[in-house]
């Protein structure tokens, strides 16, 4: 199966046909070693286009960019907070008309489908800049009453930036992503350099193009695309105030211990590893319609996913067989093909390893009770939605994220059975409550260890909502008046009054 660029707009086969470099200091230029590294399609395993690979002497060169960026009296340190407001409002405006040409990249790059990524993410992604847009006029501090017997005081605090943020961002949402680390961090005043995963490095290329466009000052948002070692050189180097990272808790960890070596600021949005609880009294149709958007969407490659799926007894045939029947509808097929619900995993690496979990489970003596062992398609990395029952709470596929269209279920009785074992992993991004009784549904959440918790819904959200996770899930918080905290420092002025 071969790429039908007659599908695709005029600019995006425009952008696909120019040479892919980094954004460095307001400049488009080649790796300084000149190499560069494929990105594919993973619908069909061609190569889209050669990227420029970023390596620790290109580091060099962008936190060098962002820092000369950063410091007065710099075009970016005389922006006043309404200026940055109009600017992020600009961004956002870009993003949206040329929505359709990100959704294309994004499911060329990606795999997703185009109606997913247009409606969802770049969607999304304009709406967090015309938010932000609003918080960069109100990062206030406040006026604090000292007690010192015969003198006085005026104290006051003050937000300020951090300087130069480097943001590494995941393959899952590649624009959406980079939004998430670019607009928080310039809303607040900082520099960034942005480290789009190796797997997606299209749609925050494209992005760095509109940055320039809305007027951008050179510096202020550099883009590095490349491997880990580029990540590495980011993280490892001096001029480098903070790191905000969201990937896998393996990596974070990593990033954690190498930033602590100069103390530097850093915010993790890592792993998880979902329950979604249904009890008897729940609306079966609703909460089978929930566990299936819960445990299959965007491709099951989505930290916050409900993959374990725990239902009271009494109920749990009715349903496993709805969740499977959910399950065995979805039509997988390429990003823009109609009539698919579900596009290609975004790489060999993951396709093998998902299989790999669906393999060692039956192996294990787990039943597929929707899904395959099997490829989806003869070409691209295609893996059917997937249910696994007769699964025990020490099965791989139980315990790890897999990051696939992969769903466990497995029965309970009662209450405090189901949070025991719901609680009982590393991780605690998201957690899922279905009942009737509002009571149940409450008391429930509340014991549930996870940064969100939906009651009778799955993915409700909305850029207002601040987003992290307890345990080995993360550090910080991203989105909503909770993200610029982690962009900002907090100063403490006083002045004695005579």
């Amino acid at each position: 199966m071969s790429l039908d660029t007659s599908t695709l707009l005029p600019a995006v086969r425009s952008f696909l046909s120019s040479p892919k470099q980094l954004l460095i200091d307001g400049e488009w230029v080649d790796a300084k070693d000149g190499k560069t590294f494929a990105t594919v399609n993973p619908s069909t395993e061609e190569v889209l286009v050669q990227v420029a690979q970023a390596s620790a002497v290109d580091v060099d060169r962008a936190v060098a960019a962002a820092r000369n960026a950063f410091e007065a009296p710099s075009p970016w340190s005389r922006f006043t907070p309404r200026d940055r407001s109009h600017l992020l409002w600009r961004i956002g405006d870009l993003i949206e008309a040329h929505a359709t040409e990100f959704a294309q990249l994004e499911a060329l790059d990606n795999g997703k489908r185009v109606e997913a990524a247009r409606d969802g993410d770049v969607a999304t992604a304009a709406e967090l800049f015309r938010y932000f847009a609003g918080w960069a006029t109100k990062m206030e501090g406040t006026t604090i009453p000292m007690s010192v017997p015969g003198r006085s005081f005026h104290a006051y605090t003050r937000r300020e930036a951090i300087g130069v943020v480097a943001g590494i961002v995941p393959w899952n949402f590649p624009l959406l992503m980079a939004c998430f680390k670019i607009v928080p961090a310039i809303t607040a005043g900082n520099t960034v350099i942005l480290k789009p995963a190796e797997q997606t490095p299209l749609t925050a290329l494209r992005l760095g193009e509109l940055l320039l466009e809305a007027g951008v000052p050179a510096g202020v948002v550099n883009i590095l695309p490349g491997y880990g070692d580029a990540g590495a050189a980011l993280v490892d180097h001096p001029g480098v105030d903070k790191v905000a990272f969201t990937g896998s808790t393996e990596v974070g960890k990593k990033i954690a211990a190498a930033a602590s070596v100069n103390l530097k600021k850093v915010s993790l949005e890592l792993g998880g590893k979902a329950p979604n609880i249904i009890f008897a009294d729940a609306d079966l149709d609703a909460a089978v319609a929930g566990a299936t958007l819960g445990g299959y969407f965007n491709e099951g490659q989505c930290c916050v996913n409900g993959s374990r799926l725990y239902v009271q007894r009494a109920v749990f045939d009715q349903v496993v067989e709805g969740v499977a029947a959910a399950a065995r509808a979805i039509t997988v097929g390429d990003g823009f093909e109609v009539g698919a619900h579900m596009g290609p995993l975004v790489s060999q690496e993951q396709f093998d390893k998902v299989l790999g979990y669906i393999r060692g489970a039956v192996a294990d003596g787990a039943v597929l009770s929707a899904g395959s062992v099997d490829p989806a398609r003869d070409r691209g990395y295609f893996v059917s939605p997937t249910l696994i029952t007769s699964v025990t709470e020490q099965m791989a596929v139980q315990t790890d994220e897999i990051f696939g269209p992969v769903v466990t279920a497995i029965p309970f009785d009662t209450e405090d059975e189901v949070v025991a074992a719901a609680n009982n992993t590393v991780y605690g991004l998201a957690a899922g409550v279905w009942s009737q009784n509002i009571g149940t549904a409450h008391r429930v959440g509340a014991r549930l260890r996870a940064g969100t918790v939906w009651l009778n819904t799955w993915h409700a959200d909305d850029v207002t909502l601040p987003r992290g996770g307890f345990k080995q899930s993360g550090w910080g918080r991203e989105l909503g008046s909770f993200g610029l905290d982690d962009y900002t420092e907090l100063k403490t002025v006083i002045a004695e009054l005579r």
